[in-house]
């Protein structure tokens, strides 16, 4: 018996992102309106010239955008990049490494540094951009002070103890007091000062510096040197790489000449990467079994830039353990899956519990029974990883999984279809249930059967949606003939089918030219035992194309 049925989606597809520039893109460029009659040496000249226009903007974002917050492993891993790719995933790399909440699409970490260096552009620029400058790169490595002490126009000031005391004269300059920089330390003073009176401070060591009375004779005195009892020229003789004057009570140790190089130096690093790298560091790689599963994965076409990714993990009740709760044998199992990028970004996750509960006297029977789960994501097309663990909620016994799953491009042009799914239910569901639930499919519910073996008493159910036939001019319908033919598996392509069918599109209710749904419901009972091969051969009439997926299944 043929069922069919058109499916439509009404959603909204992806905006695509600006894209960077690809070898492609690149190799275009060069071959379009390229002067003719150049000698090989011009030639190499322009191509080099048109490749270095087309990097400015890694260069920028690796000289500019990150040149205070790059490490200094990840700045040799960039320069062994060669192709653009390359470059574009090590950039989302760098940030992902970077990002609070992995699994949000905002990058918390990214919006805050560029939102840092706007900032050092719009206050501390004088004649070089402001993110240039030294305040700029301490803002932006560390953000705001908890702290500034300023003087935009310098003049008089009281020196504290710890620089001897005294009024002085002083150039412009700032202090910006953080309470603690990881990897630095606690009450950390930074001092910048502008001795060219030209709105360009820069950080300096010697806490003097900002003194312009320093090299006047008898201006500007400590108390000690007002009382005679040090002299200003003992400032020069200082050993410590500062000219300050002799204090009463002492230098303290967060002046010392080393306390003063280590801070200066700490302060040049980029700071540490805060971060997990997406499990890389923290995460397990041991793979559990003890809790074996199966899965499976489908492709169901949204739009053109987004693909239905069917997640079907199947546990077997034996597998699982089994207590008594209130008068019935219950068991659990949590199921977790992350969907991400190759580059760890996560694109989707997902978890839930599975539950069994029988009465005690079925419970022999129930066990040879499986459970099956069904997990739909929307993804764009691209290569993934899909992680799976399982875990017995009763023992603790744990399975996991990670495979490589490639969601397929669907486009207008190209004669296409979903995977072919053979499960072991298919069925209608009501109006109200359309897109909803577990195993549902627009209006259909079909259950695949994740490890595809059958009893000889089974239905088995055929699902596959066919896109981008050629529509007839007048009906606006397509005309394609649909042939179901079965083998034994691994029988050649002209060998004796088992069995055979096949139909036509214009005697199907429903569907269009561009998305037709197929659904058959095979009765396995004349089939010996054994394992065979379903190909489906769709012959669009009008475009004269043709497409065939195949799926295997064993008959027990």
């Amino acid at each position: 018996m043929f069922l069919a049925v058109a499916l439509s989606f009404n959603l909204l597809a992806v905006q695509t992102p600006t894209q960077t520039p690809t070898q492609d893109d690149t190799k275009k460029a060069q071959n379009q309106d390229e002067p003719k009659g150049l000698t090989p040496k011009q030639k190499e000249k322009q191509r080099k010239a048109l490749q270095k226009e087309l990097d400015k903007p890694f260069e920028q974002w690796l000289k500019q955008d990150v040149v205070y917050i790059i490490t200094d492993e990840e700045r040799q891993s960039w320069k062994r990049l060669n192709t653009a790719e390359e470059r574009e995933q090590f950039i989302e790399q760098f940030w992902l490494r970077r990002d609070p909440t992995p699994d949000t699409p905002e990058n918390e970490f990214k919006e805050e540094h560029y939102r840092r260096i706007a900032y050092s552009n719009e206050h501390f620029a004088s004649g070089i951009p402001g993110w240039k400058t030294d305040r700029g790169k301490i803002y932006i490595m560390n953000g705001p002070p908890d702290e500034i002490e300023a003087h935009p126009s310098g003049g008089s000031y009281q020196r504290p103890q710890e620089e001897g005391g005294g009024t002085t004269s002083t150039y412009p300059f700032e202090k910006w007091r953080y309470r603690y920089i990881e990897g630095v330390g606690q009450e950390i003073i930074i001092e910048f000062v502008d001795t060219t009176m030209s709105g360009e401070y820069h950080m300096t060591m010697d806490p003097s510096e900002k003194d312009a009375l320093l090299y006047v004779p008898n201006a500007g005195l400590t108390d000690l040197e007002a009382m005679g009892l040090a002299s200003k020229t003992d400032r020069f003789n200082r050993t410590d790489g500062t000219h300050l004057g002799t204090t009463m009570g002492g230098t303290p140790a967060s002046m010392g000449e080393f306390e003063r190089l280590e801070q200066f130096a700490k302060l040049q690093k980029p700071p540490a990467v805060k971060f997990k790298d997406l499990d890389a560091i923290v995460e397990s790689k041991v793979t559990y079994n003890m809790m074996p599963f199966q899965t499976r994965t489908d492709f169901i076409k949204i739009t053109n830039d987004t693909v239905l990714a069917a997640v079907t993990v199947q546990l077997s009740n034996k597998d699982l353990t089994f207590q008594n709760k209130e008068g019935l044998q219950h068991a659990a199992a949590n199921i977790f899956g992350r969907v991400s990028t190759m580059t760890r970004r996560v694109a989707q996750t997902f978890e839930d519990v599975v539950t069994v509960d029988v009465p005690a006297e079925l419970l022999p029977n129930t066990l040879e029974r499986k459970n099956v789960y069904w997990q739909a994501l929307p993804l764009r097309p691209g290569r993934y990883r899909l992680n799976l663990v399982v875990k017995d909620i009763q023992s603790g016994n744990m399975g996991t999984l990670e495979k490589a799953i490639i969601i397929p491009s669907f486009d207008d042009e190209t004669l296409a279809t979903s995977s072919l799914i053979l499960s072991d239910s298919i069925s209608k569901v009501s109006t109200k249930d359309i897109g909803k639930g577990q195993f549902v499919i627009g209006s259909t519910k079909v259950r695949p059967s994740v490890n595809e073996t059958f009893k000889k008493s089974d239905h088995m159910g055929i699902y596959m949606q066919v896109y981008n036939m050629e529509p007839d001019e007048k009906t606006h319908r397509p005309s394609a003939t649909i042939e179901y033919h079965l083998s034994k598996f691994g029988a050649p392509p002209d060998a004796k089918a088992v069995f055979e069918a096949s139909e036509k599109t214009e005697d199907m209710p429903g569907g269009s030219a561009q998305q037709m749904t197929l659904e058959k419901v095979l009765p396995l009972e004349s089939l010996p035992a054994g394992k065979y091969t379903l190909r489906v051969k769709v012959t669009d009439n009008i475009a004269n194309k043709t497409i065939a997926p195949t799926a295997s299944f064993t008959v027990q």
